[in-house]
């Protein structure tokens, strides 16, 4: 169990380093400054050359400033970072992870470092639309320059993740089409950056497991059983099972340092190959239902008619005459057409 412990150590990272910044508008001028020194140095020591050719000192002084004009102060200009508000980066030096740097402002770092963001470097489908196949084509360089500048930040807004609608069976086995959306953010960088090769295709791949696994837990619909009040389906009960769907999707996730807010199924029917069959179930079980509800009114109505009639003495019946009114009254009160009236001119008996 210890040398599995330390396997995982050595194979995750789990805590965030902040980054070792500096003022950057200070640094900004402080290096504008000394390039400006620099170039006047320059000029002097060519001026000094001219008049004293040889000396020590003015060659010294030209190496000097031309090293800071064209090496030094440029690479000191790649350790300035802008970051907005709800953005990071994530930042390596030589390849070991540096430090994230999350809090909004303007920023100086080690100049050597790389920021990553694996997320942003392939989409999860792994293909681009054409409107981004056209916009690439009309880019210009600086264009470009920028989209990799946002790329190598991280997003730390909350966002939404609606994958493709799966076909997933059921309890009972029937097959069914459901779509789930869900909302969620990054709280660790560094898990997202290190512990997982794409952190935005993972999340994706670990949804589709969970949907898998808990939708083969409920029914599509209730049974007819004697405990369907306390039976849970997915079409019943949606919203405790996007809770579990959540649960058993933050659990895949942790290593990922992603936090899933909420989680919502947006489609929920039958596959096309069942649909038509569990429409007429449907149908036949709301015409039971609906037949059952006017036996039972009809029954009362028939009731509540001989108990007024006995009441108010208005007429005397025999049992097989009641039997002949009581038949006559539920095919009038249950019949799908309206009755036909019969008069009848004599007497009743």
């Amino acid at each position: 169990m210890s040398s599995q412990n330390g396997y995982e150590k050595k194979q995750f990272i789990y805590e965030e380093i902040p980054v070792k910044a500096f003022n950057g508008m200070f640094m900004l001028i402080f290096n504008i400054l000394l390039m400006i020194a620099s170039t006047v140095g320059f000029i002097y020591s060519i001026v000094m050359l001219d008049a004293n050719p040889g000396s020590v000192q003015g060659i010294v002084l030209i190496i000097a400033s031309l090293l800071y004009l064209i090496i030094i102060g440029p690479i000191l200009f790649a350790g300035l970072k802008v970051i907005k508000p709800n953005e990071a980066m994530v930042f390596t030096l030589f390849g070991k992870y540096y430090g994230t740097l999350r809090k909004e402002g303007f920023y100086f770092v080690n100049p050597f470092v790389v920021s990553l963001n694996p997320g942003a470097e392939q989409t999860t489908s792994g293909s681009i639309t054409a409107d981004i196949a056209v916009a690439a084509v009309k880019a210009t360089p600086q264009t470009i320059n920028t989209v990799n500048l946002r790329k190598r930040k991280i997003s730390l807004k909350v966002m939404t993740l609606n994958n493709d609608k799966q076909k997933i069976n059921d309890q009972l086995g029937n097959p069914i089409i459901i779509g789930v959306v869900v909302v969620w953010r990054i709280v660790n960088t560094a898990k997202a950056v290190f512990n997982v090769d794409n952190y935005t295709e993972y999340l994706s791949i670990q949804c589709d497991a969970a949907l898998r696994n808990t939708v083969r837990l409920y029914p599509y619909d209730v049974s007819d059983s004697p405990d369907k009040d306390n039976e849970k389906s997915l079409r019943g009960s949606s919203v405790e099972v996007a809770e579990k769907i959540k649960e058993e999707l933050q659990k895949r996730v942790e290593i990922a340092g992603l936090e899933i807010i909420e989680a919502r199924i947006t489609h929920l029917a039958y596959a096309p190959e069942i649909a038509a069959v569990m429409l007429q179930r449907q149908q036949a079980s709301a015409i039971i239902d609906a037949r059952q509800m006017i036996v039972e009114g009809a029954v009362g109505m028939v009731q509540m008619a001989l108990d007024k009639l006995s009441e108010n003495e208005i007429v005397q019946l025999d049992e097989e005459r009641k039997a002949a009114m009581v038949s006559n009254l539920l095919v009038v009160l249950c019949g799908n057409r309206d009755a036909q009236p019969v008069v009848n001119s004599g007497t009743i008996y």
